[in-house]
């Protein structure tokens, strides 16, 4: 039986346009949504699928950016939907549906899984005490309440669950809280809530039974490393701070007016907190497609409870790791006590960094814009590429390098893919096949490869899928160049340099359709360039017949341009100080300032704020190692790029010399080579491996520079002291 799969991703709040982490996980569910759609049974029946999204419209953050641009919440959220169309199309995302959290089926939906938990004994009220902003004369969401987290200590954490150490608590118990908005400190007003009765035995007995289990296919329903985390909010324990962690708690599911979203039943002023009606966000979806496709179909048509009701029916979600508390806790049991499935799966991945590990910046010109890349003219089906080359099955964060970005591209792409077709087309007779077979000289057959393909596609594992492909197109171009098909019509043996070219080019139909749900735009145009019927995973594996006619080779794809990537990361111009009276608000009052990061210390010295908090025992991970510099040369193809050679007194190598270090740094603009042989700098010694386009970075050695580099230009290398020696670790 084909299956059946009800595919989401996290729901983009409606306050701002997309940002590249968006772009990261709709293009890692979209891949898995292509393949699947590429399947088919035996009889030709395709795999069921719909993938839907919505935007997360309610909360009291678009409530109060909604009053400051002067608008009302809903036309507020309707012109941020109304820019999601460019990113989506632009990178070749094809959502089944798009819809809103604030949509009528969201608001039955949420109200209807409400009363059914009810019901279910799961809902009590309770009176808090709630933090009220004197200032702004109102309640204060989580959002807009910081400070210490009670769990870890790190310093301006929110006031729902910590950003470091991922603890979830109330908001009355942060240390030193203060109001986001006017910068007061929040004083405790007494207010009746609703909670969601998550410790019921009921409840926790589920969900162990459920973070811990086996879907239907045998495999775990989360990711070995999230399961782990998860079991922790199980169990009673100590902490290593001498706090105390009492297992699962209740949920406040309510907010107080002044509040934009769904008003609870029969509780006139309360309504449902955000993460409440978001993840219902997912049916409203579902609900809003099926509904309009019976409305087409007729009789024909299949409503949302029928297709909720199939138990053969897959439920999955694709979510970033730090929303993982709301997805396989508060989720799953508000489904499974409101009489629903819960999801069969929860995908789970990392954040997306820039060159070699570095936070997004745009001041600093280290964030990927998702619309300047396109507005640059890069291909997006490049940056889609680059992703799924990296992307895997477990929740690690990847890392976007420039210089790795095109190198990958430009040769598996170009140098490998596209470049099999540019060059056995011109060899066909008239255009047109002859026979041929690759396989009964090929270590790795065309079916095998798909097969191989598949299962990697299914488990997410992009990476070893594209890995594989790119090994046997370099098979297939080590062949042809064997072949020497140009020699072979020099030689008068046209027909085997016709024989040679056929078979490249069904091998490259293969790949094509391994690379489709990858490149789909591309994919399009081989099917245009072969004649071919679009490709899936079962006609894949069928050669095209002798005879058959191709068309005219035309260029399918081009190289990365350097400058592309250099304007892709140029800080943005800086707006010039304005000397006038501080900028005033809407409704005449003066915009308040940001509060003071504790200890009175000012928030961006260097041009950019203090990191969050971290303990001795993260600073304690990293090894700092005084290094000689034993040689420094320019790298050919760099302008950015020093090549370091470091003794960190490692010992001596077989030969007797000093064991050495090669580490690659972007410090060309501010020295000379020459300059810094002999001197001394401190080194990352314990920073794992890096193979880049130049060779293999063993470190990283530390330098300074101001966070807007524009503005205030330099990088400072550090060098320690007189005295000090290779090998000595910093402390």
């Amino acid at each position: 039986m084909p299956r059946k799969l009800f595919v989401t991703t996290a729901l983009p709040y409606a306050n701002g346009n997309f940002h590249i982490g968006h772009i990261m996980e709709y293009i890692q569910a979209d891949i898995w949504v292509r393949f699947q759609k590429m399947q088919r049974s035996e009889d030709g029946s395709p795999v069921d699928v719909n993938f839907v999204c919505a935007d997360d419209a309610h909360g009291a953050p678009i409530m109060i950016a909604a009053e400051k641009a002067g608008k009302t919440p809903q036309q507020f959220v309707a012109e941020i939907a109304a820019g999601r169309k460019p990113y989506l199309d632009g990178f070749h995302i094809a959502f089944d549906n798009w819809h809103s959290t604030d949509a009528p089926e969201n608001h039955d939906l949420a109200r209807q899984i409400y009363r059914d938990l009810k019901a279910a004994g799961l809902i009590d009220t309770r009176t808090i005490d709630q933090f009220f902003d004197p200032e702004k004369t109102m309640f204060l969401p989580d959002r807009y309440i910081k400070g210490q987290c009670p769990k870890c200590g790190a310093k301006d954490q929110f006031g729902d669950n910590c950003e470091v150490c991922g603890a979830v608590y109330a908001p009355t118990d942060l240390i030193g809280p203060y109001s986001t908005l006017s910068g007061a400190t929040p004083v405790l007003k007494s207010s009746e809530h609703f909670f969601f009765i998550l410790s019921d035995p009921r409840c926790v007995e589920f969900l162990e039974q459920w973070v811990g289990g086996l879907d239907t296919d045998g495999k775990p329903r989360l990711q070995l490393e999230v399961a782990n985390k998860v079991r922790e909010w199980f169990s009673v324990r100590e902490n290593a701070d001498g706090s105390r962690s009492e297992g699962l708690g209740d949920w406040d599911i309510s907010r107080d007016a002044p509040y934009f979203g769904i008003e609870i039943p029969d509780a006139p002023g309360k309504y449902f907190y955000v993460w409440l009606d978001a993840p219902v966000g997912y049916l409203a979806s579902l609900k809003n497609l099926l509904d309009r496709r019976c409305i087409e179909a007729g009789e024909d048509g299949l409503s949302f409870t029928e297709y909720m009701a199939d138990p053969e029916l897959e439920q999955i979600h694709f979510i970033g790791k730090d929303i993982v508390t709301f997805h396989t806790l508060f989720w799953p049991a508000m489904l499974h006590f409101s009489g629903r499935k819960a999801p069969n799966k929860v995908f789970v991945h990392g954040f997306l960094t820039v060159n070699n590990g570095e936070k997004m910046s745009k001041s600093r010109g280290t964030g990927l814009d998702p619309l300047k890349y396109l507005s640059l003219g890069m291909n997006p089906e490049w940056l889609r590429y680059y992703l799924a080359a990296k992307l895997n099955a477990k929740n690690e964060d990847i890392d976007f390098n420039a210089d790795d970005f095109l190198a990958r591209v430009n040769s598996d792409l170009v140098g490998k893919f596209v470049n099999i077709a540019s060059r056995a087309i011109k060899f066909l007779p008239e255009g047109k096949l002859v026979a041929s077979d690759f396989d009964a000289h090929s270590a790795l057959t065309s079916k095998s490869l798909l097969a191989l393909v598949k299962d990697f596609y299914d488990s997410r594992e992009y990476a070893k899928g594209l890995r594989e492909v790119m090994l046997f197109a370099d098979q297939v171009n080590a062949r042809f160049d064997a072949a020497a098909p140009w020699k072979l019509v020099k030689e008068s043996k046209a027909a085997l340099a016709a024989e040679k070219s056929s078979e490249a080019l069904q091998m490259f139909r293969v790949i094509t359709a391994c690379l489709k749900p990858v490149l789909p735009a591309l994919a399009e145009q081989v099917e245009v360039l072969l004649k071919c019927a679009p490709l899936d995973w079962i006609n894949a594996a069928d050669s095209l017949p002798e005879g058959h006619l191709v068309g005219a080779y035309h260029h399918l794809m081009q190289r990365v341009d350097p400058k592309q990537l250099d304007a892709l990361f140029e800080p943005p111009a800086q707006p010039e100080r304005s000397q006038a009276a501080p900028e005033m608000i809407a409704n005449g009052d003066r915009q308040p300032s940001p509060p003071p990061s504790p200890g009175g210390r000012g928030s961006e010295p260097g041009g950019e704020p203090i990191a969050p908090t971290i303990t001795i025992d993260d600073f304690a991970k990293i090894d700092l190692r005084i290094a000689l510099i034993v040689n420094c040369e320019a790298v050919d193809g760099s302008t950015k790029l020093l090549r370091l050679t470091l003794d960190a007194g490692e010992g001596t190598d077989p030969q007797g010399g000093p064991i050495l270090r090669n580490v690659f740094s972007g410090i060309a603009s501010a020295y000379q080579p020459a300059d810094l042989i002999g001197k001394h700098t401190v080194m990352v010694a314990n920073l794992a491996p890096r193979k880049m386009k130049f060779g293999l970075s063993e470190g990283m050695v530390l330098a300074a520079s101001h966070g807007d580099e524009k503005a205030t230009p330099g990088i400072y290398l550090l060098e320690p002291w007189p005295g000090a020696r290779p090998g000595m670790r910093v402390r």
